[in-house]
This record gives C-alpha cells, structure tokens and sequence, in this order.
C-alpha cells in the first residue's frame, strides 16, 4: 500500500508507460478533476504543453486549490479547438470516497481475479488508491491496469 504517499501528486507504477511524457490523464489529475468538477477531455489535455500537464499533477488537492484548478482549466481551455472544458457536479459521496464500504463492482472484479479483498484493506486505503481501483473497475472500462493496480495498491 502507498498509503504514506500524498495523494495530490501521486502516479502508480502501472502508471510508468506515459508517466513524465504525459500523454495520458494520470489517476491523480483524474480524482482532482473529479473533486473540482471538470470535464477535461483528452484533447485539452495534449494541447496543454509538457510544463502545464506538470503543474497540474502537482497541483495540490486542497478545497482551495482544488476550486483554483476548476477556474483555470475552464480559463486556459476556452480557446481550444475543442472548446471550454465541460463543469460537472463536484464529487461528492462517490464510492472511492466511502472508505467503509467496498463497491460491488469492485468486489466482484476482485473476485474474478482471485484476489482477496476485506474491509479493512479497503478502509485503510487512501483516497487516490479507492480512485485508481474504483475507475479502473468500472464497467465500459478496458480494464487493461486493474491486476497491476491490485497487485500494487494491496500489495
């Protein structure tokens, strides 16, 4: 578990394909758009330079920052190709952030993976980790880093 790590700017190893280059969303970009309410597509995100994809992993996850990041995403994607970022209602009581109870959806992908999965692991989690899982499980989802992500968050 990686409990120790901060959240804000944290990337998984099953992340490292596009760690750095930055070609994809990476999970902690994604939990912060999420809890600041922001629809940023793919597009926006590789019109933004290598530096802004930076600033934004390492952008902190604070309330304040967090409504910080909505206001200058919706600014700086204004003029894109693909039009302003779109704003979503602000996460609030989503599965990942219920450390008391384990999704069902998650529950089952476990299983059918073979991998033990308890209540208290899941509760002693931190919020990134019950994102990363949570997302990457989710149906419609290729599910293509859900064993790594297993094997790396529970250890």
């Amino acid at each position: 578990m990686t409990t120790e790590a901060p959240s804000a700017s944290h990337c998984f190893d099953f992340e490292s394909d596009f760690i750095g280059n930055w070609r994809c969303i990476p999970l902690c970009v994604r939990r912060k758009l999420d809890l600041c309410g922001i629809k940023l597509k793919l597009n926006h995100w590789l019109a933004l330079n290598q530096d802004e994809r930076q600033t934004l992993v390492d952008w902190l996850d604070t309330q304040d920052a967090l409504e910080q990041l909505g206001e200058h995403l919706l600014s700086r994607t204004e003029a894109m190709a693909d039009g302003q970022a779109k704003t979503l209602p602000i996460a609030s009581g989503e599965p990942w952030q219920n450390p008391q109870q384990i999704p069902e959806v998650l529950i089952e992908a476990a299983q059918l993976r073979g991998i033990p999965l308890q209540t208290e692991q899941w509760g002693a989690l931190n919020e990134l980790e019950r994102f990363a899982l949570c997302k990457l499980a989710r149906p419609g989802h290729d599910h293509h880093n859900l064993e790594a992500a297993f094997s790396e968050v529970l250890g």
